[in-house]
């Protein structure tokens, strides 16, 4: 896969960043898998009740201003978890 369809894939499901980790241009789209690592694992906070749905609808927003951002070609942090470097 190229970079773009990397960045892509690995903000739709977990298996699709396990996908993009495995098959995809690691290097190229490093930016937006690390990305998507650090919203699904924030994302998790979700089964938490009342406080953790907020959360997960604001993860969900993250990943989907992630994969505009992929889709687009541009490499923008999302909004509070945009910082978190999981991956070197």
């Amino acid at each position: 896969m190229d970079r773009k369809t990397t960045g892509i894939v690995a903000y739709l499901t977990w298996i699709g960043l396990v996908i993009a980790l495995v098959l995809g241009d690691r290097e190229g789209a490093k930016f937006h898998i690390n990305q998507a690592l650090v919203i699904w694992l924030a994302g998790l906070l979700g089964f938490i009740p009342c406080i953790g749905w907020v959360w997960a609808i604001f993860c969900f927003i993250c990943a989907v201003m992630g994969c505009i951002s992929a889709i687009n070609g541009e490499e923008k942090e999302v909004p509070l978890l945009g910082q978190i470097k999981l991956l070197k």
